[in-house]
């Protein structure tokens, strides 16, 4: 698979953004062909450079993860020279992804308001903690405050303790997946009007869209919904259970699954019994029924188990590390786990494609790319920039090479 043959091929897009949310939302575009242009600060870089350990030859791994297929360029925009390249760059660009504080590129002359006025056909990506309207647009954005702020972090955890944070930045990596659903459905409009439009996104609307049958059940019954640890509040065995040796995730969806549950636990009495026999029923006496589950489970183990249930079709699955996932048969047949020349690391390995595409389908082209690899390429290829010029700018702080 090669970028070229993704879908976006010939749409380029200027990316202004770091740390994650952004980042995600141009890789998931770069994977798919567009061509983006990394605006990094020429001293720092994007904030995640400096994140860890781990790194690896110098490189930080959470930097890594997510801006492979791009091109860098270190340009400071708060220097004349430096506005000037990228309100140039801008203006070659078929999109902006930004995610600043609302306000904070106005007086650079790189705001929405500004640049869609003078090209009009231009995509404009904000993404931000609350929004570029309301009254806390002005507040930062962090993934821990929106997953908190949202109720997210209120139905995560075990039932009656601490709330939980996911495992992953799930706020950041939410936006940056609607921020690209934006891009592609600002991407469609304009090829019927010919016209850009603002994309606005935030954490917290991210977070809250995430709530689903959460919201659902409050609406539904005034309450709000509380953390149960892995227990699913409308599903009924959906949990995860010890084994004498590990711990397994059992999701029983409808009556048929447990039934066959039944069965291969050698346990039919517990299919006709009253208590059991539709998933309300099952609900209504989940801490009975978890007992009996429980306390059977833990004579076998788990991968004992896992099989048996799987052999008869009933849902279940092993609780496994990250190591393991990732070696998962499945995972690496899919081509999940992807390898590409690094300059200084070598060998480095990056997570594929999720999105399969069976006649327009992306790849991983290019490392992640240190920092203002390109700024020279792109300066002279896009806008015919003199040498003599860029190591006037180089001279003068605007960019770094």
């Amino acid at each position: 698979m090669t970028r070229a043959n993704g879908p976006l091929h010939g749409i380029t897009i200027l990316d202004l953004s770091r740390v994650l949310s952004g980042p995600y939302c141009t890789m998931l575009a770069a994977d798919m062909g567009a061509r983006v242009i990394k605006v990094e600060h020429p001293e720092r870089g994007d904030d995640t450079r400096a994140w860890g350990p781990p790194f690896q030859s110098g490189e930080s791994a959470y930097y890594l993860s997510v801006n492979r297929n791009k091109e860098s360029i270190a340009i400071d925009f708060k220097t004349p020279q430096g506005r000037e390249v990228l309100t140039s760059l801008a203006g070659r660009a078929d999109a902006i992804v930004e995610n600043f504080r609302p306000g904070t590129l106005a007086p650079a002359g790189l705001d929405s308001a500004t640049l869609l006025a003078r090209h009009p056909a231009l995509i404009y990506v904000s993404i931000s903690g609350f929004g570029q309207r309301g009254p806390r647009r002005d507040e930062p954005g962090y993934d821990a405050v929106a997953q908190a702020e949202g109720g997210l972090m209120s139905v995560t955890g075990p039932e009656g303790g601490p709330s939980v944070r996911l495992g992953v930045a799930i706020a950041d990596l939410a936006a940056g997946m609607f921020a690209f659903q934006g891009l592609l459905l600002a991407l469609i409009a304009r090829g019927r009007t010919g016209r850009g439009q603002h994309v606005d996104i935030s954490l917290l609307d991210s977070v809250t869209a995430l709530l689903t049958y959460q919201a659902s059940r409050y609406f539904a019954t005034g309450e709000a919904p509380r953390a149960t640890g892995n227990r699913h509040l409308s599903i009924a065995p959906y949990d995860t259970f010890d084994t004498s040796d590990g711990v397994l995730v059992l999701a029983v969806g409808n009556d048929a699954q447990w039934q066959r549950l039944c069965r291969v636990l050698g346990r039919d009495s517990w299919a006709g019994d009253p208590r059991f026999t539709t998933n309300a029923d099952r609900v209504a006496h989940a801490d009975a029924l978890r007992t009996l589950l429980r306390d059977l489970f833990r004579t076998h183990t788990r991968d004992q188990l896992v099989a048996r249930l799987r052999g008869a079709d009933v849902p279940c699955g092993a609780v496994r590390s990250i190591d393991d996932a990732l070696a998962d048969p499945q995972t690496v047949f899919r081509d999940m786990i992807a390898t590409i020349d690094h300059p200084l690391i070598g060998s480095l390995r990056v997570l594929g494609l999720p999105v399969k595409l069976s006649e327009t389908p992306g790849g991983i082209d290019s490392p992640p790319p240190r920092l203002g690899e390109h700024t020279r390429q792109v300066l002279s290829r896009d806008l015919g920039v003199s040498d003599e010029h860029i190591d006037a700018l180089v001279r003068a702080g605007a960019i770094r090479t």
